[in-house]
């Protein structure tokens, strides 16, 4: 797609420095929850800014190659927890309450609005849930495109078989008896990313039971016109190995931005020089040639 557009060029310092700072950051979330955050500042003019929105319990370090990366560009990027997660958390996740919504609803939203304090265009970068967040936000407006990766609806049924049927052991045989042992999902337990809150895990578990996901529940029958009004610009991009988020169900998630103008990319590992992408691979180190698509398209985008 954009192979028409030059390559970004990283901004070198002259005395052999690095290109941007890095600050620990807190904010709020627009319901006033407490959130912690990396902001990765270039020393150059700023272009724009970039909201890092996460995956499901996917800590902020883990996207700390990228955004330094895009920092390198001239980019000012925020990195951050959802509440419950990483530095975002309480001291104990038993008996913490939240809903699994609440990421994109307050968290994002507050991140979005954080950001843009510049004054300067804000861009968002989803991964997985992170793309779904999108449609969650009070302030989506505001965002002048989403580069989305790894998104789609959760259920089991878009999956090949081999992953499907470790998909299907995980939520019935070996999640069930951690949960209740400890109040919360230890996911940490089995090197898949942060700690879970209980809330998250039973919401996000009844959602992928079904091919629409959380468009199919009936206590969620305000979201399709939630996400409907959504118009920012989405390019949704989905790894031919990534087994969690095939365009099957990339596309029975992202059909639900309904007045989104949305741009479908599929990409192969092959292509950028890599062994493999998979459900992680778009942000681990090697990635840069996927994250160069990302800024050439930022960089067309501001040129508008």
């Amino acid at each position: 797609m954009n192979s028409t557009m030059s390559k970004p060029q990283i901004i070198e310092d002259p005395n052999g420095m690095k290109a941007f700072d890095t600050q620990k950051v807190n904010f709020t979330a627009t319901d006033g929850y407490a959130l912690f955050g990396t902001q990765y500042i270039p020393r150059s003019e700023i272009k724009a800014n970039i909201v890092v929105s996460s995956a499901t319990g996917v800590p902020l370090q883990f996207y700390r190659r990228f955004a330094e990366y895009a920092a390198s560009l001239g980019y000012q990027v925020l990195t951050f927890d959802y509440r419950g997660i990483g530095l975002s958390a309480p001291p104990t996740l038993k008996g913490f309450k939240m809903s699994y919504l609440d990421w994109g609803r307050y968290d994002l939203s507050g991140a979005i609005q954080f950001a843009q304090q510049t004054g300067l265009k804000t861009f968002v970068v989803g991964h997985s849930y992170g793309g779904q967040a999108l449609g969650l936000t009070s302030n989506h407006d505001q965002v002048t495109a989403m580069y989305c990766f790894g998104t789609g609806a959760g259920w089991h049924g878009y999956m090949p078989f081999r992953e499907k049927m470790k998909v299907h052991v995980m939520w019935n045989l070996i999640f069930p008896p951690m949960v209740a042992v400890k109040g919360y999902l230890p996911w940490s337990k089995l090197n898949m990313g942060a700690d879970l809150p209980v809330d998250v895990y039973k919401q996000w578990h009844r959602w992928c039971k079904n091919p629409t996901y959380f468009f199919a529940d009936p206590e969620q029958s305000e979201l399709s016109q939630h996400y409907a009004q959504v118009k920012t610009p989405i390019y949704a991009v989905a790894a031919l190995d990534d087994d969690w988020a095939l365009p099957s169900s990339r596309h029975a998630f992202m059909q639900h931005y309904t007045h989104a103008p949305m741009h479908y990319i599929n990409i192969e590992a092959q292509d950028y020089g890599l062994q493999s992408i998979g459900h992680m691979g778009y942000f681990r180190k090697g990635a840069e040639p996927i994250w160069d698509d990302i800024l050439s398209t930022f960089e067309g985008l501001m040129s508008q």
